[in-house]
């Protein structure tokens, strides 16, 4: 399963204070702290009320909001302003599942070819912009963010990222171990590929 790659990715160790920015509706969240129980903080971000419901709601189900009471946080905010949120810790891991065309389930989600249009692409692309300029500055001296999204394009994703290396010269691309432990700088997952969502991860 594609999507949960993620808190493989991410690697989450013991101690550590990690953001999952976008977080609705909580199946990365959870294998996070499922893969890593002995975290100190994990905080779930997503930017409204309704979405943040449904974080709630899978935590609730897994009776992770109980076992994990003391360690979980539920934030609602827009991400592209999180360096703004004082009330915030630095953060050792960040998870940003940006927001993007879901190109990559469209197999799943067919109605997605018929509602995205050109200019869509361009208005998500400063999008994830801004939010990944933003989540960065949250990071911890030597921390680790995983960026992905669950598209096939390349603005969204290899581009995406090549620019934020260019404009970030504090920021240094750490090679991914594919679940076929094969080593990659960035990680593109096309739709059917291992029975999986087309999907990426840098």
């Amino acid at each position: 399963y594609a999507a949960q790659q993620a808190a493989i990715i991410l690697d989450p160790q013991a101690n550590d204070t990690i953001l999952d920015c976008c977080a609705a509706p909580g199946g990365k969240s959870a294998a996070i702290i499922e893969r890593q129980p002995a975290l100190s903080q994990l905080f779930m971000l997503d930017v409204d009320d309704k979405r943040m419901a449904r974080v709630h709601e899978n935590f609730s189900r897994l009776g992770h909001d109980t076992k994990f009471q003391q360690k979980i946080s539920f934030v609602t905010q827009d991400a592209s302003n999180v360096h703004d949120n004082t009330s915030l810790p630095m953060f050792d891991r960040i998870l940003l599942d940006a927001p993007c065309s879901a190109t990559g389930v469209i197999r799943r989600h067919p109605d997605i070819m018929w509602l995205r249009k050109p200019a869509d692409i361009a208005v998500l692309v400063a999008l994830q912009k801004q939010i990944l300029h933003s989540v960065w500055q949250k990071l911890a001296p030597g921390g680790t963010l995983v960026y992905a999204t669950c598209s096939i394009l390349n603005q969204e994703n290899k581009a995406q990222i090549e620019d934020f290396i260019a404009t970030h010269n504090d920021a240094t691309l750490v090679p991914i171990l594919t679940h076929e432990g094969e080593q990659v700088s960035t990680w593109q997952i096309l739709p059917g590929q291992h029975s999986m969502d087309g999907f990426f991860y840098a």
